[in-house]
């Protein structure tokens, strides 16, 4: 079964419609890419999938949701949803307290309390977002003093540590440098075995290199969506294919 299931999605935000009638399927431990120029929806939909555009004046959303079966909004309460589906943003936002108590935060806020559970926790995080190395001896230090690129990992870790089923991202190496990049592109591809990722992206070769199926956005509508390797070596679509052969965008 499908971990998302999308149908006739609408949205505006006050008169402005940000995404036209979106249907698609995301497929369980899988990634999911969104491609497509700036302002076509894709980080509007991915929001949508945690509720972030709740917080948002003026936002209407219309059709299905269905997050294993169950309509996010309607059947799930907002705080367990976002528990469920965690999200990392395009600059990571450590916060200014130690990198243990960044990646404890989720758990304690959901009544973990236990020393030993935290701990437990905390190195399970940091280990499968491949930073429990380089953090291992500096739990107390503040998690402002790592580099980008770790602090973008901790920002990773800190989503898994209240173990959702599904990881948001939001072109979560638009800021780092390309070994940090590549980092992160080997740990999303370890991730999905334990996790359904979804991933906002301006890098095609990112999308490529990484994803199993593709959406490409266009001015709020979804073009085309399949398998990466269709969309990038034989699109359906002209307006797709004149975005991936650099014709616009």
């Amino acid at each position: 079964m499908d971990k998302f299931i999308l149908r006739n999605v609408e949205l505006w935000y006050n008169d402005f419609k940000a995404l036209k009638d979106v249907s698609m399927d995301v497929e369980r431990n899988s990634i999911t890419a969104f491609i497509g120029p700036s302002g076509c929806g894709k980080s509007t939909l991915l929001k949508s999938l945690n509720r972030m555009n709740d917080l948002i004046e003026g936002c209407k959303i219309m059709g299905d949701f269905l997050l294993d079966g169950e309509n996010i909004y309607e059947d799930i309460d907002v705080n367990m949803l976002r528990k469920r589906v965690g999200m990392v943003f395009q600059k990571p936002n450590p916060f200014p307290m130690s990198i243990y108590d960044n990646i404890a935060f989720g758990p304690r806020t959901h009544g973990i309390r236990s020393k030993y559970k935290l701990d437990e926790i905390v190195e399970k995080a940091l280990r499968d977002a491949a930073i429990w190395d380089e953090a291992k001896d500096r739990l107390k230090k503040s998690a402002l003093s790592l580099s980008g690129g770790q602090q973008q990992r901790l920002c990773i870790a800190r989503a898994l540590s209240v173990s959702p089923d599904v990881l948001l991202m939001d072109e979560p190496t638009s800021a780092l440098d390309p070994i940090s990049t590549s980092k992160i592109e080997d740990l999303v591809m370890e991730l999905k075995k334990q996790y359904t990722v979804v991933i906002v992206t301006h890098n095609m070769q990112q999308a490529t290199r990484i994803s199993d199926r593709t959406g490409f956005f266009l001015l709020g509508e979804l073009v085309e969506f399949g398998d990466s390797e269709q969309v990038f070596s034989m699109p359906r679509d002209k307006r797709c294919e004149d975005y991936i052969t650099g014709r616009f965008g």
